[in-house]
């Protein structure tokens, strides 16, 4: 079985946004939003990716205070009634701790509020919250994605399914409905830099999105060629199956001024994160050296980030970018000004020099 056209070299470069939805306290001034202005602001946001021409707006899922969104197939829903043509994906559904049943019911029915525009980003979240919430046990950590994505792979394929696993009860040919307007919804796999990872998703000839959000590109190139060989051996056509990659980052008229208003929140944000997780913690001036040509983080001008998006493409030879910009302790009107300059400045010259580039 191979994947559809179109094929990578004819494919338009898709470039999107994704975010977690925070709460939107400062941790360094103690400012705090509300949880329906940052759903407001959310929404504002999704609205200006559409009207600026991004192919692709993408919601976490997570259960932990600090984060709003636990059910992301709600606020695209919200979403889709919105908007007009941006692609409605999530970064990412945690599929582990869910029923894959129940999911691409969800997703179906965003499908059919957007007229076709839903898509699944699925991974194993990097956060463990919602396995005791829901019942499942952290040992059966990665049997319980492979079996799901599985059958979500399956359920997108086929209308009536028969099933039996370890992990849920087995269907018994029935039908499960409604049906997306897209025929089989599109199924990501988000990555983060395991190989069995890549070899898994490449297994289904399913799509890869590569987190990278630390460390040069050039150390990334081993999992898309690893990707590309996996899905030959599978007997799938690596050519016509989309790869993206997923980083962190933020756009300014000033190069100075984006490194100002990103790095010191991004610090404390890391550094908290790096604490539960046991890391060294890093300064300010150790993080923002990511932000250079050859570093993780697009954080700058459009021109820079260009630069940077080309640079990675000629590397990897990916066909979408999604840029985190999510985080609402940055004033409201600075993230819609750094979404204009992507959407009007740092996306069509993108897509033209690798449509330039394929051609």
């Amino acid at each position: 079985m191979t994947t559809p056209n179109p094929s990578n070299s004819t494919r338009p470069f898709e470039l999107g946004l994704y975010t977690f939805v925070d709460g939107g306290t400062n941790p360094l001034t103690g400012s705090k939003k509300s949880p329906t202005e940052v759903m407001q602001n959310l929404m504002e946001t999704i609205e200006l990716a559409d009207q600026t021409g991004l192919d692709v707006f993408a919601i976490g899922e997570h259960h932990r205070k600090e984060y709003l969104v636990s059910a992301p197939a709600v606020v695209l829903g919200a979403a889709a009634a919105r908007t007009k043509n941006i692609r409605l994906s999530t970064a990412v559904t945690v599929l582990s701790s869910d029923d894959p049943v129940r999911v691409f019911q969800s997703f179906s029915t965003v499908d059919l509020l957007s007229n076709g525009r839903a898509e699944i980003m699925a991974g194993r979240g990097s956060f463990i919250e919602s396995f005791p919430l829901f019942g499942y046990d952290l040992n059966d950590y990665d049997g319980l994605f492979d079996e799901k994505l599985r059958l979500l792979r399956q359920l997108s394929e086929s209308e009536r399914i028969t099933w039996s696993g370890k992990f849920r009860a087995p269907l018994d040919d029935l039908g499960v409905y409604p049906r997306p307007v897209q025929g089989k919804l599109p199924i990501w796999v988000a990555v983060g830099g395991t190989p069995e990872s890549a070899v898994r998703a490449a297994s289904m000839g399913l799509p890869m999105a590569l987190a990278i959000i630390g460390g040069m590109p050039e150390r990334f190139a081993p999992f898309f060629n690893l990707y590309r060989d996996a899905a030959k051996e599978y007997g799938f056509d690596p050519t016509q199956i989309p790869l993206s990659v997923n980083s962190h980052g933020f756009i300014a008229d000033d190069s100075q001024q984006a490194a100002d208003d990103y790095y010191p929140i991004q610090t404390y944000n890391m550094n908290k994160i790096g604490r539960e997780r046991g890391w060294s913690p890093a300064t300010r001036e150790q993080l923002e050296k990511q932000r250079f040509l050859r570093g993780s983080d697009f954080v700058g001008t459009p021109d820079e980030i260009i630069e940077k998006i080309l640079f990675q493409h000629e590397i990897f030879n990916h066909q979408r970018f999604l840029l985190y910009m999510g985080n609402n302790a940055i004033e409201h009107k600075k993230m819609m000004r750094a979404i204009e300059l992507f959407g009007t400045k740092v996306a069509p010259a993108v897509r033209k020099e690798i449509a330039r580039r394929n051609a």
